[in-house]
């Protein structure tokens, strides 16, 4: 979509992985404040996205969508200039269909360039789009639709489509939109993150600056998974382009989840501006080698261990996309520590369903 937005991966907060309905106002302008003391503002993360339940289940008397009174009561142009006071963006939820998923809101189908217009009046900067009582028609009519209602709308809005894979999105919703849902819901255990994962990885090459494949939120401090696992969570998202909208409690968040979003190494990896998604490039049993290409030739890369015990992974340079002969500096990511001259391998000990994850600088 060429609006000017997303030539590098989106990174903020979302309300739904943790929240669900549970949202009001005073959360909202509590997590804004959170973005910025912690420091998190800085590092890049600036959208702060209500997910569903901010509204009324009826529209008002000119058809438009209404702020739920009893959570919302200042409106969305007010919580908008809050959180542009901090130097933050706000996103927004609607649907592609008659309801949104909760049920409890009027989705936006036919009402296109009303939200739309609505939306930019309020100072919306992001709109999440899904694709619940959708009618069975296909997200290919409706999606263009908002897309279109958008860039009408006298407003930038990033525009990220939620219709869960269903149809191939990464095939033809880089003209419409920012990102793309490319899988269903994520879960906040090992299974479904590795599993997500693996099947956002075959639209690689769909993904690239102005779109990007998204599987799913971010799931880190929500207490599924150990320390380890959302490492490998966070690296992957990284490497593979994912956005990076942290999904927890950022009021009550602890050392360690903050430590882990906060890398600004894994980050950079992320936002590099080649813009080139990342992609397992070798699997060997529970043992798996990701990598991607960088700016200024240098490779990012990861080696995964999916396995119950530890394990020795080696990657070789000719399956990541350097000459056998290359010199390189091997930069690691979390340990903040570098090995110089490594020459046509590496190899790492990695602990079960953790990773280690480095650049790699050619001399």
């Amino acid at each position: 979509m060429n609006n000017g937005l997303a030539l590098t991966p989106q990174m903020g907060w979302n309300s739904w992985n943790h929240f669900q309905c549970d949202i009001n106002e005073t959360l909202i302008k509590d997590t804004a404040d959170a973005m910025v003391s912690t420091g998190l503002a800085t590092l890049g993360y600036q959208y702060i996205n209500l997910d569903d339940c901010w509204g009324e289940l009826n529209r008002d008397s000119q058809g438009n969508l209404a702020p739920k009174a009893s959570t919302f009561p200042s409106g969305i142009k007010d919580l908008a200039d809050y959180v542009h006071s901090k130097g933050l963006k706000l996103g927004i939820y609607s649907d592609a269909g008659t309801l949104t998923c909760s049920n409890r809101m009027p989705g936006s189908l036919d009402h296109e360039e009303q939200d739309a217009k609505t939306f930019a009046s309020w100072g919306v900067d992001y709109l999440k789009y899904d694709n619940c009582a959708n009618t069975g028609t296909s997200p290919k009519e409706r999606y263009p639709k908002m897309s279109k209602a958008l860039l009408n709308s006298g407003r930038t809005i990033f525009f990220s489509l939620c219709e869960w894979g269903h149809e191939d999105p990464a095939t033809w919703a880089p003209s419409i939109g920012n990102s793309w849902r490319t899988t269903g819901d994520i879960e906040d255990n090992w299974h479904s993150m590795t599993s997500i994962a693996d099947e956002n990885d075959k639209w690689a090459s769909y993904a690239g600056p102005g779109g990007w494949n998204d599987p799913d939120m971010l799931e880190i401090g929500n207490g599924g998974m150990t320390t380890e696992e959302y490492r490998s969570h966070f690296s992957i998202w990284a490497l593979v382009k994912a956005p990076l909208l942290i999904g927890c409690d950022l009021r009550s968040m602890n050392d360690v989840t903050f430590e882990l979003l906060s890398n600004k190494e894994v980050i950079a990896v992320n936002q590099d501006k080649l813009g080139v998604q990342g992609k397992k490039v070798k699997k060997d049993g529970d043992d798996e080698v990701w990598a991607g290409p960088l700016s200024y030739n240098r490779v990012a890369l990861l080696l995964l261990n999916r396995g119950s015990s530890n394990s020795n992974i080696t990657t070789y340079w000719t399956d990541i996309g350097f000459n056998s002969s290359t010199i390189v500096d091997v930069r690691d990511l979390w340990l903040h520590s570098t090995q110089s001259e490594v020459q046509g391998q590496f190899s790492a000990q990695v602990d079960s369903h953790a990773c280690k994850m480095y650049v790699l600088t050619p001399h």
